[in-house]
């Protein structure tokens, strides 16, 4: 069964331009194959449409749900506060912190993607595979998450 619904990527992206913008720390894990529903189980239940609003109330420096990630499967956020595995690549650029080092230990893990706002930079960053690429803008998000989610 195809998963049809998509990915709200105009609110994704729109959320991390203005977390970026006001140093919010992020991190959205965006599903694929994976249901990552051992993760979901990690955090606390949400199951509601995407929107940027509620991203950004979600990350809010003092909302009790902004520690951990939040986990999307198709327009739907599924979860927040989602406790995800860190990578044990040695080689890990150290000057990087926990979200950016998450992102790198689920995408090795599973397959999905994520994207990190980073609170100390204000820049947006995203991994697959274990790879990250950082400083992206907002334009470079989009094409980046439209080319992997069709």
């Amino acid at each position: 069964e195809e998963n049809t619904v998509e990915v709200n990527v105009y609110a994704i992206v729109d959320a991390c331009k203005q977390m970026a913008s006001t140093m919010t720390g992020a991190i959205i894990i965006v599903t694929k194959e994976n249901s990552l529903s051992s993760y979901i189980d990690t955090g606390e239940l949400i199951q509601a449409k995407t929107s940027s609003s509620l991203l950004q109330n979600i990350f809010f420096k003092n909302s009790p749900m902004h520690d951990g990630a939040v986990i999307i499967t198709g327009d739907e956020v599924m979860a927040a506060r989602c406790v995800l595995p860190v990578t044990e690549n040695e080689s890990f650029p150290t000057h990087l912190g926990m979200r950016h080092r998450a992102a790198a230990g689920i995408t090795e893990n599973a397959d999905c993607l994520a994207i990190i706002v980073s609170e100390e930079r204000g820049k947006i960053s995203f991994a697959k595979k274990g790879k990250l690429e950082i400083d992206l803008n907002a334009d470079q998000l989009k094409e980046k998450l439209q080319e992997e989610l069709h």
